[in-house]
């Protein structure tokens, strides 16, 4: 694709011109937001992580895991400067011409730091998503650093900074996973968490929110997921039993979801949640998710210890690279759960992965 061609695309370069949501966004009846009012008033759990009970936060960190596969942390030792200055620099490289954005981003000669609009099967999208997103890996070791924006001017610092302090959390968060799961503490320690992702959504404002999604429901293909939100703009929302939950934004917290890679490894015991994202007409929202990823080599699969006994292993064996690969060739809406009935457009997937497909 060309420079003009994405520039042209990316919904922020246009979005303000119409009165309208093109057709090409508009999605199937079916799949529409629709009353976005009717959502549940239910709300996620959300976790003191500064307690003095640590046997007590363990618990609640696995309830939550288990039954929502979502979960919103606070007292979690990351400062309100640095996620206001993480959210402040991202909403300025999306406010920066379409050109310098895509030009920030054409410095990887592999393609992992990118700009897209959609998604990134847009290509493939019959309808398309409200959304332009940043993305590129954030490796502990700091080596790809050189392909990250030069702009903003602060972009390299800040997030450098930022990204640091959420492997903190995310291996904080893993380990009291550990604890409640039966896992050795450092079980993830290693390589199961080196090889983490930031991706960057930013949602413009959409004359008919009813009719879009900025996000498709889908499940995270991670360890976990931490969800960085924009105080008072909400857009995310979580299934639970059936009903659309609005996750609202909590001052200075995270958002945690369990991805898939963390359902195989616990044997379906923690649940990769489906959530999506609905626009809004007021105001722009930008969020910042910080994946948690294994590296490439790494074996995925059930925890031994976990499936001794009694129990049997309800999902096979793979590498990192081979159950990703599986994952993004299905396209964004791809998902499974040994526990619900599978979507007959995603039974080749069940089958990779020798889940058992209730029919």
């Amino acid at each position: 694709m060309s420079m003009e061609t994405l520039d042209e695309m990316l919904v922020s370069s246009w979005y303000n011109a119409r009165s309208s949501v093109p057709s090409s966004y508009i999605q199937p009846p079916e799949c529409r937001p629709g009353n976005l009012a009717a959502a549940s008033s239910e709300a996620i759990p959300v976790i003191d992580l500064g307690g003095h009970d640590r046997a007590d936060i363990v618990r609640h960190v696995l309830k939550a895991s288990e039954e929502y596969g979502f979960f919103q942390v606070v007292n979690h030792g990351v400062s309100k400067d640095l996620m206001d200055e993480t959210v402040s620099i991202y909403k300025e490289f999306h406010a920066m011409s379409g050109k310098e954005k895509i030009e920030e981003c054409s410095k990887d000669p592999n393609g992992s730091c990118k700009l897209y609009t959609s998604s990134q099967n847009h290509k493939r999208d019959a309808i398309q998503y409200w959304k332009d997103s940043l993305t590129h890996p954030c490796p502990p070791s700091g080596d790809f650093i050189q392909y990250w924006p030069h702009k903003p001017t602060n972009y390299r610092e800040v997030v450098g900074k930022y990204t640091r302090e959420l492997r903190k959390l995310g291996l904080k968060i893993l380990e009291l996973l550990c604890e409640g799961l039966g896992l050795n503490p450092g079980y993830f320690s290693g390589d199961l968490s080196e090889n983490p992702m930031i991706l960057v959504h930013h949602y413009p404002p959409c004359p008919d929110p009813s009719l879009t999604l900025g996000l498709a429901k889908h499940r995270d293909p991670t360890l976990i997921t931490i969800l960085l939100q924009e105080e008072h703009v909400q857009g995310l929302q979580v299934v639970k039993d059936g009903q659309w939950i609005g996750v609202e934004p909590i001052p200075n917290a995270f958002v945690v979801n369990i991805g898939l890679i963390l359902q195989i490894i616990s044997n379906g015991r923690l649940i990769g949640a489906e959530h999506r994202v609905v626009t809004n007409s007021s105001t722009s929202r930008t969020s910042v998710s910080y994946f948690v990823y294994p590296s490439n080599e790494s074996i995925i699969e059930p925890a031994k210890v976990l499936v001794n006994g009694s129990s049997t292993p309800t999902y096979r064996s793979m590498t990192c690279a081979e159950f990703r690969g599986n994952f993004f060739s299905k396209g964004p809406k791809v998902y499974f759960d040994p526990r619900i009935k599978c979507q007959a457009d995603f039974g080749s997937l069940s089958k990779i992965l020798r889940i058992k497909v209730v029919s």
